[in-house]
């Protein structure tokens, strides 16, 4: 097995990108890259494209590599670029010699589609992707892809599989497996936590030692995620639990209404923001009016706290503010 080329250092939070549809509901690299470009001055640790935020499940293998050749070109080396793969297994070889040929520095590889088999069979999974091309691989654990400490201890002998993405929430699990990794010897290993609103969970996940995280806000408020990353890098423990507390909690209960608001609420939020990323594919759907004038007025507490430098702002600018004291008045 010969190792990739490239060693994999993530230094910032991880952007996620959603994949902007024109009307016609056609893939818009034009947006795409203006998206991008917008994000990059707030120095992600890396870039993701055609990944869970970016609609993988929707995007066809051609569609897929576009978006990563886009991705690549507008990245241009500054961060890594880590590409989506994953699904039926002929797809997800297609997507990882695609990646590698458009530039990509590496591969997230999603679960297999539908179906789920022994550890012989998910570690024969990912090192068949992983033979693919000359690309490190980070396996993502969640859906169907459940790895165990002997899973990662096996996938840690192949020098191509480089890192391990956490999505079940699974604490215990997560543990073991980081000492398996670093009982095999991998110090190179890249372990993250990919939960939805991963800010919310992951004071859990570093004291475990996973200390990245994968953050869809980034992409639609990347002044705000910033400032979380680096109250997080910092220890400031003040200004991380201000922004949990009034943006991510309330971002998260209106996330959890409705299944798939995990990537609708991004493109809507780009969309309240003036980026033209169109709607969500199918199965997925958009918020309805009235959720979306809600989450504009969690972007605007989001930035009166971006403005405040993380200090509780006024009631009115924020919801769970102003719920905090009108029930406060109610007890007095």
């Amino acid at each position: 097995m010969t190792a990739p080329t490239r060693r994999l250092d993530f230094d910032g939070v991880l952007f996620f990108p959603v994949t902007p549809f024109d009307a016609d509901g056609r893939v818009d690299l034009d947006v795409l890259g203006e998206h991008l470009e917008t994000r990059l001055p707030f120095g992600p640790g890396g870039v993701f494209p055609a990944c869970g935020t970016g609609e993988f499940h929707a995007l066809s293998a051609r569609e897929a590599v576009d978006v990563v050749r886009t991705s690549v070109d507008v990245v241009a080396g500054r961060v890594p670029v880590i590409a989506g793969a994953g699904g039926p297994l002929g797809h997800a070889i297609e997507l990882a010699r695609g990646a590698a040929e458009a530039g990509a520095d590496g591969l997230l590889l999603l679960p297999p589609y539908l179906v789920s088999g022994t550890t012989d069979g998910l570690v024969a999974w990912v090192e068949a992707v992983a033979a693919a091309s000359d690309l490190p691989v980070i396996v993502y654990h969640r859906g169907t892809a459940r790895y165990t400490a002997d899973a990662v201890t096996r996938l840690a002998a192949n020098p191509k599989v480089v890192g391990f993405k956490d999505g079940t929430g699974d604490i215990g699990l997560a543990q073991e497996i980081v000492l398996a990794a670093e009982a095999a010897g991998r110090d190179d290993w890249a372990f993250f936590n990919g939960l939805l609103t991963a800010e919310l969970s992951q004071g859990a996940y570093r004291g475990i030692g996973i200390p990245l995280y994968s953050s869809a806000a980034f992409a639609m408020i990347p002044e705000l995620a910033t400032m979380h990353y680096r109250a997080y890098a910092d220890g400031d423990e003040t200004t991380r639990m201000s922004l949990l507390r009034e943006f991510y909690t309330p971002l998260v209960r209106l996330r959890d209404e409705t299944p798939g608001f995990g990537v609708s609420l991004i493109k809507a939020g780009l969309r309240l923001r003036g980026l033209p990323v169109g709607s969500v594919r199918p199965p997925l759907v958009d918020p309805t009016p009235e959720q979306e004038r809600r989450l504009a007025a969690i972007l605007d507490c989001g930035l009166a706290l971006v403005e405040l430098g993380g200090t509780r702002p006024a009631a009115s600018a924020c919801p769970s503010t102003a719920l905090a004291d009108a029930a406060g008045a109610a007890s007095r």
